[in-house]
């Protein structure tokens, strides 16, 4: 399965300027992998380089995609980073450049989804995280 640019907003609260995920490549109940191409445009480049604040959006917007996909005929929830633990970024992709995340469940329970990340460039693991994300009942409103 794959999405296309327009219906990612189907499964984003997140709008534009704000999206940091272009498509969901794979999603099933414990992984989902994204793409994201990175315009010079963008809120979170930096002397033409995507920041460490720009990788953690786009691993919390890959879990948020999961979410609104796995819950197709559901309103969009908005979730609430917990914590981030063992952030570690290893290069930072360039303006034009296009990223793959992968996300990987670890457990789920009730409304805490703790997982793992991992964000490449062109192979490159870029960065790499384990996260807790609480789900709210909190419908996204455009």
């Amino acid at each position: 399965m794959e999405t296309t640019t327009k219906s990612i907003l189907e499964y984003l609260p997140q709008r534009h300027p704000f999206v940091m995920v272009d498509k969901i490549l794979s999603c099933d109940e414990q992984q989902t992998q994204t793409v994201f191409f990175i315009s010079k445009d963008n809120l979170f480049c930096r002397k033409d380089c995507f920041t460490e604040m720009g990788l953690l959006e786009n691993i919390a917007q890959t879990c948020a995609a999961r979410l609104g996909y796995l819950n197709e005929h559901k309103p969009v929830t908005i979730g609430m980073i917990g914590s981030v633990d063992n952030f570690e970024v290893y290069a930072l992709p360039s303006a034009c450049d296009t990223i793959l995340t992968t996300m990987l469940v670890k457990a789920e329970v009730s409304n805490v989804v703790l997982l793992v990340a991992e964000v490449f460039c062109q192979d490159v693991l870029m960065a790499s995280c384990s996260m807790k994300v609480f789900l709210t009942d909190i419908v996204s409103i455009e």
